[in-house]
């Protein structure tokens, strides 16, 4: 079954540990490609000088973000590679969770075509590189994750004693906010990104 709602619309934190070990569907024309959710980061909006929506900022980008939980919010770095997040909490409370690396479980050779490698280690160990594997696009964007063609499945939780937290990656610019420890892994998974 999908993640509902209320699965998306409680505290960020407590999403984002509970998003490791659910698989991320995406059905397209192509065909279907499935991932176990294996590393992910959180973001808190207003209070968290590494969100895109630190201090209240509203953009056309981020208005998906102040919206209710369960949608995609999907945005381009470095001008070419995609990043998925999840919008989390209520609206008005604008956190998302990055998906920063899934461990492939069905679709590996269209997921392989798409990546143009056949290292099935490396499919989907980052961001950029999940999206490109996944097929998810800014197309994405505002998907609603409780409807439609890109979903969670809800199946088992992962132990406590299996999370990892760290410091996320690749905020360099955010002060304080680079120690908070809101990068959570599955212990020993070897998909986890580099």
């Amino acid at each position: 079954m999908k993640l509902q709602r209320e699965f998306y619309e409680r505290s960020t934190l407590e999403v984002a540990r509970e998003l490791l070990g659910k698989c991320l569907v995406h059905e397209t024309q192509e065909g279907t490609t499935v991932g176990k959710i294996v590393e992910v980061e959180a973001y808190i909006g207003p209070d968290d000088a590494a969100a895109h929506t630190y201090k209240g900022l509203r953009s056309s980008r981020t208005e998906v973000a102040f919206g209710p939980g369960g949608h995609a919010y999907v945005y381009l770095i470095y001008g070419m590679y995609h990043c998925f997040n999840i919008v989390t909490n209520v609206a008005e409370k604008p956190e998302v969770v990055l998906i920063r690396a899934l461990e492939p479980m069905d679709g590996l050779e269209l997921m392989a075509k798409r990546r143009k490698t056949n290292a099935v280690r490396n499919l989907c160990s980052g961001p950029g590189k999940l999206c490109a594997a996944m097929g998810i696009t800014k197309a994405n964007n505002t998907d609603d994750l409780c409807r439609g063609k890109l979903y969670l499945l809800d199946n088992s939780n992962i132990p406590e004693n299996k999370i990892v937290s760290t410091p996320r990656i690749n905020i360099d610019y955010a002060g304080e906010a680079i120690s908070y420890p809101w990068r959570y892994i599955i212990s020993g998974n070897k998909f986890v990104s580099k």
